[in-house]
């Protein structure tokens, strides 16, 4: 499986991504946000954390913009695999791959801890290794990471099983406690909690590493 991590000016979890990535077996490429396309034989996509191009505007919104994005884009229309982690699913969201929002925390103060989560679905390629309703801990780092959605998007995302994962103590105020949602064909994630800062055992934790593995394993067999 080959993966493709994104940069903008201001990530700081690009390397946590692409070595998770790498730990679970997957050839990783770099590509730099003024990059018009993508590596070629490119199997999914990650889009990482941080305080793309300082948060300015809204958080995501420039970095959906740069001139890489539009290859994201595409390359999720043609039925791509892509994760967006922290401010990558905010990227996500500007981007028009996955419905919401993502505002400021109901608190209005950052969040950093680690976080338990409950598996919402077993029914994509990201959560199919753990079982449904199984709690998993990783850590959370945001201070926009209140998911927000319309009655009818969130009644179509409970539909439709769209729910990724949700949080067992809610810590930023998220409409159903979401803290994780799926694309309708259900190959891109955006998620808040930083799986990627979850797996290996010095880090506090190894929940994430399943995730990154199923991915791996099941794109090196496709």
């Amino acid at each position: 499986m080959k993966a493709a991590i994104i940069t903008f000016p201001g990530s700081n979890c690009d390397r946590d991504l692409a070595d998770a990535f790498a730990k679970a077996g997957a050839e990783v490429v770099r590509v730099w946000h003024k990059d018009t396309v993508l590596p070629s034989g490119v199997d999914v996509i990650g889009v990482p954390g941080g305080f793309s191009y300082g948060d300015y505007l809204r958080c995501g919104a420039i970095a959906s913009r740069s001139p890489i994005g539009q290859a994201v884009v595409d390359f999720a229309a043609r039925g791509g695999y892509v994760i967006g982690i922290c401010n990558g699913f905010q990227v996500l969201t500007e981007m028009g791959l996955l419905p919401g929002a993502l505002m400021r925390n109901a608190s209005l103060k950052f969040v950093c801890k680690p976080v338990t989560l409950k598996v919402a679905t077993t029914d994509s390629a990201f959560t199919a290794p753990y079982a449904k309703g199984a709690e998993v801990v990783f850590p959370v780092a945001h201070h926009d990471g209140n998911y927000t959605i319309d009655a009818e998007g969130l009644k179509a995302l409970q539909g439709e099983d769209r729910v990724a994962f949700r949080y067992a103590q809610n810590p930023n105020g998220s409409v159903d406690d979401i803290a994780g949602v799926l694309s309708a064909n259900r190959r891109v994630l955006g998620m808040m909690p930083h799986p990627e800062r979850a797996v290996d055992p010095t880090q506090g934790g190894t929940d994430g590493a399943a995730l990154f593995r199923a991915l791996s394993g099941m794109l090196a067999q496709a």
